[in-house]
């Protein structure tokens, strides 16, 4: 069977057999994952990237209100067009952001304070969005407690893996169905 028509910076391979993913409908589709209905609350994401991988599995990696859920690892189902490895996790199910919502509000105050700072960094090319997310964490940005906590976390996780953040991209914030904002997918994902 022929993979569905895919948009162009979206991953072109089609979903690998796999038991748990038979008859399981695709609901969103990145540069480097692949993400199908699970059930109430649950999807089945589909990592190619190392540093997704990383970001889902690490001993050390941040976690909390504003981190997304791992409740299952399944292992490697298949190797992408890219060269790499297929990894399957059951995760909860996030919701994009309503502009209007409250999730939707912070996220955009969020982005702003990174981009502004970010824009300081210009000149460091691949390192401002580290460097903007370590001075956001160091100058006390106007956020709740839990925000300010997640956003060391992730600049902590970024800095010992030599990471790239990225907290601008579309579908890279989400929420949960309480309107609780979380990190998504808040890393640059480079081929």
């Amino acid at each position: 069977m022929a993979p569905p028509s895919h948009e162009q910076g979206q991953l072109p391979d089609p979903v690998p057999e796999h038991p748990l993913l038979s008859g399981k409908r695709e609901i969103g589709r990145g540069r480097f994952s692949i993400v199908l209905d699970a059930g109430p609350e649950r999807v089945y994401k589909i990592v190619t990237h190392p540093d997704e991988y990383l970001y889902y599995t690490a001993d050390d990696r941040p976690q909390g209100p504003h981190f997304p859920i791992v409740h299952a690892y399944h292992g490697i189902i298949g190797r992408s067009s890219l060269g790499y490895p297929m990894h399957l996790f059951e995760m909860e199910k996030l919701y994009p952001l309503p502009e209007q919502s409250p999730a939707g509000q912070l996220a955009r105050r969020l982005a702003a304070v990174y981009w502004e700072m970010c824009k300081q960094w210009g000149e460091l090319s691949r390192k401002m969005g580290a460097i903007a997310l370590q001075q956001m964490v160091q100058t006390q940005p106007p956020f709740d407690k839990t925000l300010t906590e997640a956003l060391d976390a992730l600049a902590r996780f970024i800095e010992q893996y030599r990471l790239l953040p990225d907290l601008i991209a579309q579908d890279n914030l989400m929420m949960r169905k309480d309107g609780t904002l979380v990190f998504s997918d808040p890393l640059v994902l480079e081929e």
